[in-house]
């Protein structure tokens, strides 16, 4: 049975959205199509009429979850008197620890990517330059710094959850929150051009 190209669109969009967290959960290599597709409520068969491979699923699934991600970190952060401190907060908390599968693509799968396709790090490399973007926007700061702030928010992000030892964990995420913060206040102004 044919499907309306209305619902081709919004179940190719639901298979988007559900690979973004299952391989966030589960990694690239973690979930096979067929799982993809059941989460997703939609037939094995029907992959390949919306994707060409695995990698093109993956590389739009990174887009779209990078692009969420900042944007409702930046409106969440925007709520607070200290954008850039609650965005740190944010990112280095025990929930987004706790929640790869709703968190940041970059902290979950960059070593993932780093083995991946051309087309798959190209995405996640446009997603690094949100962040980034981000970064300089809440923070005030040059690139050089938030890129210095990003890799300890995802290098302390990767190691809280790499330990078993809640209570170490936890200091991992108060120390790169500081790290993060204290970069951010030492840093020179950026130049205006």
């Amino acid at each position: 049975m044919r499907v309306s190209r209305e619902k081709a669109a919004e179940n190719r969009e639901r298979v988007v959205d559900v690979a973004a967290a299952q391989f966030r959960a589960h990694g690239f290599d973690g979930i096979g199509v067929a799982d993809l597709m059941k989460a997703a409520g939609l037939t094995h068969g029907g992959f390949y009429g919306n994707f060409a491979s695995k990698d093109d699923l993956a590389a739009e699934a990174v887009d779209r979850a990078c692009l969420e991600n900042t944007v409702s970190m930046r409106s969440r952060a925007l709520e607070a008197d200290d954008p850039f401190a609650a965005a740190v907060r944010l990112y280095l908390s025990p929930a987004h620890r706790d929640g790869p599968d709703n968190g940041c693509t970059v902290a979950a799968l960059s070593q993932d990517a780093a083995r991946g396709s051309p087309k798959l790090r190209a995405a996640f490399e446009r997603g690094i330059a949100r962040y980034l973007a981000l970064i300089e926007e809440l923070g005030g700061v040059s690139r050089d710094t938030a890129t210095g702030i990003y890799a300890t928010l995802v290098g302390g992000l990767t190691l809280a959850r790499a330990v078993l030892d809640p209570a170490l964990s936890d200091a991992i995420l108060a120390s790169a929150a500081d790290t993060a913060i204290g970069l951010r206040n030492s840093a020179p102004a950026p130049l205006q051009v």
